[in-house]
């Protein structure tokens, strides 16, 4: 699926390149829990909602490289831990994060994927033009 993706995304993405070589790796009633803090985040559910996030996730970043992955579970649930390179579309940013993923599998699937962020507010403020109260506070 991670080889899948990376070609669709090669290819152009949401809007340039089909999905349908994506396709056969999620069930019709897969279900995507991304935090709700991030820029794509939410529930996406089924193969239009997938295609709905990937879209989401090519406005959020113009770069979005999975460096290293790390299969620390290959029974279900899989657990996937993935280093990210990105680079925010909006404000030029870049930022390096971990992604801690559960992948449920039914009938050689995927039917559930639940990322968990290090720091959702780190990839949040890369993302857009905020800065923290930190930030804000006076030198001396």
């Amino acid at each position: 699926m991670y080889a899948a993706e990376a070609e669709y995304l090669a290819a152009g993405g949401p809007g340039k390149a089909s999905f349908a070589p994506l396709a056969p790796f999620f069930s019709p009633d897969v279900v995507l829990h991304q935090a709700h803090a991030l820029p794509y985040g939410g529930i996406w559910r089924g193969h239009e909602g997938m295609e709905r996030f990937f879209v989401a996730m090519s406005e959020t970043w113009d770069v979005f490289d999975m460096v290293d992955q790390s299969f620390l579970s290959e029974t279900d649930p899989l657990v996937v831990l993935t280093h990210v390179h990105a680079r925010a579309r909006a404000t030029g940013r870049e930022l390096d994060f971990p992604i801690l993923q559960t992948i449920t599998v039914a009938d050689g699937r995927i039917t559930e994927v639940r990322p968990f962020y290090w720091d959702t507010a780190a990839i949040a403020a890369v993302c857009t033009n905020y800065h923290s109260a930190d930030d804000r506070l006076p030198r001396s």
